[in-house]
């Protein structure tokens, strides 16, 4: 996540916690990118979403403040538990709290979301599910 002078120290704290607390409740890779993004923000997404790291584990939120626009991109795997709906109602979270002029609120609420709404991967008992 750049975070330049977007966030103090303590917001970017606060992501990385949201981000970890995600991760570690759901089992998918989370990963914020924050400014701004040339030309399509889907497909500019979808090719940030693509270089990380367990990619088919991912799910990538992309925050442009200065269009006003963003994007949340889930590989093939974690697309099973962060279904479009769980998409949407995350971006719609985020949206209220940046229309508020919080970004790093909205972050945090929309990675909250995206928590709270992935379902989670079935447990495998004697290689069945």
């Amino acid at each position: 996540m750049p975070a330049g002078d977007a966030f103090s120290a303590r917001q970017e704290q606060d992501i990385a916690k949201a981000i970890a607390t995600a991760e570690a409740q759901t089992g998918l890779r989370f990963s914020v990118y924050v400014g701004s993004v040339e030309g399509d923000l889907r497909a500019q997404a979808l090719r940030l979403q693509r270089r990380l790291a367990d990619a088919d584990q991912a799910v990538l939120v992309v925050v442009d403040p200065r269009r006003n626009q963003l994007e949340i991109v889930t590989g093939v795997e974690a697309k099973r538990q962060v279904d479009d709906r769980a998409a949407a109602l995350a971006a719609a979270a985020m949206a209220s709290t940046f229309a508020l002029g919080d970004l790093a609120g909205g972050i945090v609420n929309g990675l909250g979301s995206l928590m709270e709404h992935a379902q989670k991967a079935p447990v495998l008992h004697g290689g069945q599910p």
